[in-house]
Formats: structure tokens, C-alpha cells, sequence
């Protein structure tokens, strides 16, 4: 049986520049699959049930909560495009190069996937044992592309706490999936469609 030799494999820090778009999608397609397994995890383990938190609920309550803080989150988005200088939001180009030349259709579904994946861990299982303010200092943590520029880094930071409160508020996940996915969609198409200057 061979050996393998583990002094061989070296991390290495990657930027941007050292992505080419297969391996951005296939680091965006494993990270949300990670996020979405360890979302139902921490359910299983505080004795949830993922199907019963994902249930569609009666009312349409919920959609006000969740488009009315997403038309929020794009206003408080565009004004801070317009106000603050470019190099203070950077994200290091990532955003960029995630949409820049994806398909509508593309978009949809990276915006849908990251919503339901993030909202089920961080809303759905963080929230329910550290509660809205604890649970967006570590959705901003993980969002580690903005810490570098501390008005992104306020921006995730507020948004998840509003997502929080609508969710505590509409008492379904699906108020805070809703928002996410018109932020994410939105800003994706804006992205899209943006002319470079």
C-alpha cells in the first residue's frame, strides 16, 4: 500500500485573480452545500425538524416582512453605491466575476441557493441559541471578502440583523429566504447589467 506523504500539500492563500470561473462556481456550489448540512445539523442536534421550519406558511404576512426589507436593503445598496467611494465597498472583484457574465437564468439559482442555505443555518439554527445580534456579527465574519472596509462590513452586518427581526417578527425563515433572495437576485442583475465606465 503506498504512503502518502502529507508535507507535500501546502495551503496556499488564493485571490481573486487565481480563480477562474469553474473553480469560483465549484467553491460557491460546495460552501453552500457545507452551510446547508451544517444548518440541519445544529437543528438535529436542538431537536428541530428542518421539513417543519421550511414549511410554506397560511398567510402572506410574510412576503410584506420579507420584500419590504429587501426594498430597504436595495435603497440603503444604491445609496451607498452613489455616496461612498468605490474602493471603500470592494469586495475584491468577487461579485464581479460571479455575475458579470452569468445567465439570468444562472443568477436565479445561485441567489435562491445561497438564500435557502445561509438563511437555514444562520436564521433558522444560529439564531435560535445566540439570538439576532450575536448570530450577525458571525454572518458579517463569514462574509470575509468586505471585513477588509469596514461600510460593507456594517452593511451585512444590519442587514442580517433586520433578516433576523423579520423572521422573529413573520415567525417563518421563509420572510428572511425572501429577502435574500430579492437582494441577492437584484444586486446580481445590477451587476450584470452594469456598464463599466
Amino acid at each position: 500500500m503506498k504512503k502518502i506523504n502529507f508535507k507535500r500539500f501546502k495551503l496556499k492563500q488564493v485571490t481573486v485573480h487565481d480563480l477562474n470561473d469553474r473553480l469560483l462556481l465549484i467553491n460557491l456550489y460546495i460552501t453552500q452545500a457545507l452551510t446547508l448540512i451544517i444548518g440541519i445539523i445544529w437543528l438535529i442536534f436542538q431537536r428541530r425538524n428542518p421539513i417543519t421550519l421550511l414549511s410554506w406558511p397560511e398567510g402572506i404576512e410574510f412576503l410584506y416582512w420579507g420584500v419590504g426589507l429587501s426594498v430597504l436593503v436595495l435603497a440603503a445598496d444604491l445609496l451607498a453605491g452613489r455616496f461612498v467611494p468605490e474602493d471603500a465597498m470592494n469586495d475584491g472583484g468577487i461579485n464581479d466575476m460571479l455575475f458579470k457574465k452569468r445567465p439570468i437564468w444562472h443568477i436565479f439559482i445561485i441567489a435562491a441557493m445561497v438564500a435557502i442555505c445561509e438563511e437555514v443555518l444562520f436564521r433558522g439554527a444560529i439564531q435560535h441559541n445566540l439570538g439576532p445580534y450575536w448570530t450577525s456579527i458571525l454572518f458579517a465574519v463569514i462574509h470575509v471578502r468586505y471585513l477588509k472596509h469596514w461600510i460593507p462590513t456594517g452593511l451585512v452586518f444590519a442587514i442580517s440583523y433586520g433578516m433576523g427581526y423579520i423572521y422573529i417578527q413573520a415567525g417563518t425563515l421563509w420572510a428572511p429566504i425572501i429577502t435574500h433572495f430579492i437582494v441577492d437576485f437584484v444586486l446580481g442583475l445590477i451587476i450584470r447589467y452594469r456598464r463599466d465606465s
